[in-house]
């Protein structure tokens, strides 16, 4: 009996060291976990509506996550797509975890509850920017309902400032877009709508404040001889927003990071710019929903049917 019992201690006291170390090595799989966790990169998903060229998006905004790796000691891994659809689903399938946007496709995502808005920046002292519709200087129009029986140019069907915006503001002048224009131009950017305008395609373009200031920088040929028509009200800034599924730690240092750039040598260097190349005073961290809201009640009439009969109107060109 007595050496029964110590065959039987000496097991017990096997499986209670067995047991010490598969914890010791479960807790040390955790740390290695926690560990190779805070070194994954950030995967960034940026849309070229604003330069049209995926190599200026990222001259854009290397500078810029070059300055947040910096303060924040994360890695960042940048990533170009060519439509605002794409860096949605990126968002809402775990492809991406931060994404640069236009208002209405943050909207498009928080509604699906993938992502949250994360950073909004700060331009001319305000977090907001502006759409409009462009005419060559010596063209007979002076507003809005000059514009039925006349060509005009879109960008891409999801983007706010040159197509949802724009066509909210053709219906309250009183004119259908889908029947009331001469002919409807969907070019899938600014850039392109612009580029119609100057080569006489078109009679007008819809597209942003700050993509044609782009062109100007840029000594585009012609884009000095245009004016604006007609502009909207102001939107919020096109955002940073960040996937629901990075967790909450990792999303407030990044929250942090981006409130500390106002501060940054970076900034007022002028190395870091926002949408368009333009210049950018820093970003708003704990910016309210209530613009992109009110700005999704006003393009609301822009439903799903009329987008189909533009589409359609678009593809008789």
């Amino acid at each position: 009996m007595t050496g029964s019992r110590k065959h039987q201690g000496t097991i017990v006291a096997f499986l209670v060291v067995a047991a010490l170390l598969l914890l010791a090595l479960a807790t040390g799989a955790c740390g290695r976990g926690e560990a190779s966790d805070a070194e994954t990169p950030i995967r960034v998903v940026l849309i070229p509506a604003d330069g049209g060229t995926a190599s200026g998006t990222l001259a854009d905004y290397r500078p810029l996550f070059d300055t947040l790796s910096r303060s924040t000691g994360m890695r960042f891994e940048l990533t170009i797509t060519q439509s605002y659809g794409a860096a949605v689903e990126g968002i809402c399938n775990g492809v991406a975890d931060l994404a640069f946007v236009g208002p209405a496709t943050y909207l498009q995502a928080r509604d699906r509850g993938c992502a949250q808005l994360l950073a909004v920046g700060i331009k001319n002292g305000q977090p907001r920017y502006y759409a409009a519709f462009f005419v060559r200087s010596d063209a007979p129009l002076r507003g809005l309902a000059d514009l039925a029986g006349k060509r005009v140019a879109f960008g891409d069907i999801n983007s706010t400032s040159s197509f949802l915006m724009p066509v909210a503001m053709l219906m309250e002048a009183r004119l259908d877009p889908a029947r009331d224009l001469s002919a409807v131009r969907l070019t899938g950017s600014h850039p392109n709508s612009l580029n119609a305008l100057l080569q006489g395609q078109v009679d007008a373009a819809a597209l942003s404040l700050d993509s044609y200031d782009r062109a100007l920088r840029a000594g585009v040929p012609g884009a000095e001889k245009l004016r604006v028509l007609a502009r909207s009200e102001a939107m919020p800034y096109p955002p940073f927003i960040v996937s629901t599924r990075l967790p909450a730690a990792r999303r407030e240092i990044l929250r942090e990071g981006f409130s500390r750039l106002a501060q940054d040598a970076a900034i007022t260097q002028g190395r870091i710019t926002g949408y368009g190349g333009g210049a950018i005073e820093g970003y708003a961290t704990h910016f309210s929903d209530a613009p992109f809201d009110s700005m999704a009640r006003r393009i609301a009439r822009v439903t799903p049917a009329l987008k189909a009969a533009l589409l359609e109107r678009a593809a008789q060109q």
